[in-house]
């Protein structure tokens, strides 16, 4: 399926799914140790669904089993959304209307772009709202 640019197209097919389990963010200095999160032999591949690498250290999106497991404090309990829609790395405005419905709803939003799908981390006691408002995109699309 070819990636897709046209935002009405976008909204007009967009859905959202909820990862399982409640996700967070944890920080590391040391760029070895983070690395190691992604390498979690019990975790069956579900424990930890990003690393981004910054000038302060290495952000790594784990479950809070897993973050809670390895000692850390967890301070953001999120919901991971995956927004249904192959959208295309270059295409303009998904990010800017799924955003501006959260903010309308009072719900705050991490965004992570993966080459398929956008993926979104609001809290997890909102996540229903958030899906319903982003779901609620669809009335505004043109397919």
């Amino acid at each position: 399926m070819a990636a897709e640019t046209d935002l009405g197209v976008m909204l007009a097919s967009i859905s959202v799914t909820r990862r399982p389990g409640t996700w967070t963010f944890v920080t590391s200095t040391d760029p070895a140790a983070a690395a190691e999160l992604l390498v979690q032999p019990s975790s069956g591949g579900q424990a930890v669904g990003a690393l981004i690498r910054e000038d302060e250290g290495m952000t790594a999106v784990l479950t809070v089993d897993l973050a809670l497991r390895l000692g850390h404090a967890i301070e953001f309990e999120a919901a991971w959304l995956t927004l249904e829609v192959h959208s295309a790395l270059e295409a303009v405005g998904l990010t800017a209307a799924v955003s501006r419905v959260l903010a309308d709803e009072g719900i705050p939003c991490n965004v992570l772009a993966g080459a398929y799908h956008d993926h979104l981390l609001v809290p997890a006691d909102r996540a229903d709202t958030a899906i319903a408002a982003i779901e609620g995109l669809r009335s505004l699309g043109s397919g």
